[in-house]
């Protein structure tokens, strides 16, 4: 049965924290930022915020894994905890709270686009494509792009650690287009030595 192409961003699938929480850590994110989906990767601006990433990393490296967010509502005028940002719905003097999970020693469940991940690509650094999020749900349209695995390009933001295969059958574990692996961050803002 062949893997169907139905994109959930980055899930955490291990690190140093227990649940619920794993590390997550609170961020600022601009009031009219774009709209960040759970499991998007983000990025740090200029102004000491973040951002959703845009499947381009800087030198500087990405912030980490959007999990979620809350804020005063102007709409709802209440205080709304989310599973992403809508990218507006805040006055502009107000501050947005989102968390991020940025540990480097994390590890993300991730799926592959049309190019699958092959053995070979294990232990490759990868980058990756922003997608379409969904508003209904909250859940982020991200994916890795296997056409841009390399061995030597140390900006990328992923490192490649396993293939998944178990169990057999399940959603993404089929060899070919749209398969799902196991990633690590490469270039993420805590283990990186460049500014912005």
């Amino acid at each position: 049965m062949a893997n169907s192409n139905t994109p959930f961003g980055f899930s955490q699938y291990s690190g140093n924290g227990s649940a619920p929480t794993y590390e997550q850590v609170p961020v600022q994110i601009a009031y009219n930022a774009s709209a960040i989906y759970y499991g998007d990767p983000v990025e740090p601006d200029a102004n000491g915020q973040v951002v959703r990433g845009d499947g381009t990393t800087a030198a500087a490296g990405i912030a980490g894994i959007f999990v979620g967010c809350k804020y005063l509502s102007v709409s709802q005028k209440r205080v709304v905890w989310s599973n992403y940002w809508p990218g507006s719905d805040v006055a502009s003097t107000s501050v947005v709270e989102g968390y991020i999970i940025n540990d480097p020693n994390a590890k993300f469940l991730v799926q592959t686009g049309a190019t699958a991940a092959t053995q070979s690509t294990v232990n490759l650094l990868i980058g990756y494509d922003i997608g379409t999020g969904n508003a209904n749900s909250g859940i982020s349209g991200a994916f890795v792009d296997v056409t841009t695995a390399a061995a030597g390009t140390t900006t990328l933001p992923f490192r490649v650690l396993s293939l998944v295969v178990d169990p057999p059958g399940s959603p993404g574990t089929e060899a070919g287009a749209y398969n799902r692996v196991i990633v690590a961050f490469n270039n993420v803002t805590t283990k990186n030595a460049t500014g912005i």
